[in-house]
């Protein structure tokens, strides 16, 4: 509580009015708010309908035969965003409740409309393991268009409901479950992925239902996998795939239980490793974000600056900064960030992004950055300089510190394989 206490202090004090200031909220669509910063890890699920998403978050919790099991099915079943969550007893809350209330993490989707509150549900169920994480059971990905139109799928899911989602709320990690009948990566899946860009740390793959084939078959599926993903999380390091089978159900005979009760010991140490590392996690996503609002304010500076610069007493101010967005290399806007300052060229933001972030606000509502400042409070860029540079490494420090090593380990587990954790410190 006291480092969730110092985190909020230090953006509220540090890092929101430089994000204010220059409407930073209004380029990425991303607001941080108290709930976020003090709420629980969140485990998405996610993938093709009929995988066994549900019945493996039943599993995880196990509900099954309970009162409070996830309804599951041979056909789509799961229509909306299901958020499972501590409670102290087992209650349904609507989706426009959820967003109401600034004390939950799921605030910033008000903002989307009520269409999209109407695809958003939250369970409460007093679970243990729900006072340290959140599950969030997703409708399933239907690529037949015939099904989309008769309202099984999610018509523009990709396009709509997921870039809203993923605008909206972040995840700590991301399962995406396949079973060994629906390996197909159609227009839905990709565009899904494309969504991810950037979070291929958080993302686990799962091929479930693995008992259901013979040894040849299931090496088989596990290289079609492979071969339907690989175009799609391009990076040099391939996701972590773990094959079993998470349901109550005991293993068919003959198959590789040993193998496949291993896989689920390892996928829980990595929830648990995320559960461990809250704090961590909260504190890198907070400087990350920090980081991105300063390169936003200096790029908005640079086009103000250069803006004041090429204005003379006979010109129009409309055509002259449309010269400077339209070309923003020619007034070496980009160029000049990276020159003055410790910005990689990777962190910076797309250029078309600002044609339509300067059509929404006029550059004349901007001060320059020198202009930030004042006797009492400071200047903004100081204060988010050294919050990214000494306040929140001070902070993370602290923590590790303080921290006593994960006993969960396969030394004790046998599981035979420790989940990287790209997140943990050396």
């Amino acid at each position: 509580a006291g480092v969730l206490q110092r985190l909020r202090k230090i953006y509220h004090a540090s890092i929101k009015p430089l994000e204010q200031s220059y409407r930073y909220n209004e380029l990425r669509q991303h607001e941080i708010t108290d709930g976020e910063i003090t709420s629980k890890p969140m485990v998405l699920f996610l993938g093709p309908w009929s995988v066994g998403k549900s019945s493996m978050i039943n599993y995880l919790l196990g509900l099954d035969d309970t009162p409070y099991q996830l309804y599951t099915g041979a056909e789509p079943t799961t229509s909306e965003f299901t958020v499972i969550m501590h409670g102290p007893k087992l209650k349904t809350i609507e989706g426009i409740v959820m967003a109401a209330d600034s004390a939950r993490s799921f605030s910033p989707l008000e903002k989307f409309g009520q269409n999209f509150l109407e695809k958003l549900i939250g369970i409460e169920v007093p679970h243990k393991l729900l006072e340290r994480v959140t599950f969030v059971d997703t409708p399933g990905i239907i690529e037949n268009r015939k099904q989309q139109e008769r309202g099984r799928g999610l018509p523009g899911s990709s396009k709509g409901l997921w870039k809203t989602w993923h605008n909206g709320v972040r995840a700590d990690l991301i399962f995406v479950v396949f079973d060994p009948t629906k390996l197909d990566v159609g227009l839905e899946l990709e565009m899904l992925f494309r969504q991810l860009k950037g979070r291929e740390s958080q993302i686990r793959i799962i091929l479930n239902k693995a008992d259901s084939l013979a040894t040849q078959e299931l090496m088989r599926v596990y290289g079609a996998l492979f071969w339907s993903l690989a175009p799609l999380i391009n990076v040099t390091e391939p996701p972590r795939v773990y094959v079993s089978s998470f349901w109550p159900q005991e293993y068919h005979p003959d198959t590789h239980k040993d193998l496949f009760l291993k896989e689920e010991i390892s996928l829980l140490e990595d929830l648990n490793q995320v559960i461990e590392n809250r704090m961590e996690n909260k504190i890198a996503f907070i400087r990350q974000h920090a980081i991105r609002v300063r390169i936003h304010a200096l790029l908005v500076d640079r086009y103000l600056q250069t803006y004041k610069d090429k204005m003379t007493f006979f010109s129009d101010g409309e055509l002259v900064f449309r010269d400077i967005v339209e070309d923003p290399d020619k007034f070496f806007i980009f160029k000049s960030i990276l020159a003055k300052t410790n910005v990689s060229k990777f962190d910076l933001p797309n250029r078309e992004a600002y044609k339509d972030f300067f059509g929404i606000n006029p550059i004349t509502s901007f001060k320059l950055l020198s202009q930030q400042c004042s006797y009492m409070g400071g200047c903004f860029l100081e204060k988010i300089e050294k919050a990214i540079t000494r306040e929140l490494p001070d902070l993370l420090g602290s923590i590790g510190l303080g921290k006593k090593p994960n006993v969960l380990s396969c030394d004790i587990t046998g599981c035979g394989e420790t989940p990287k954790n790209r997140y943990r410190k050396p």
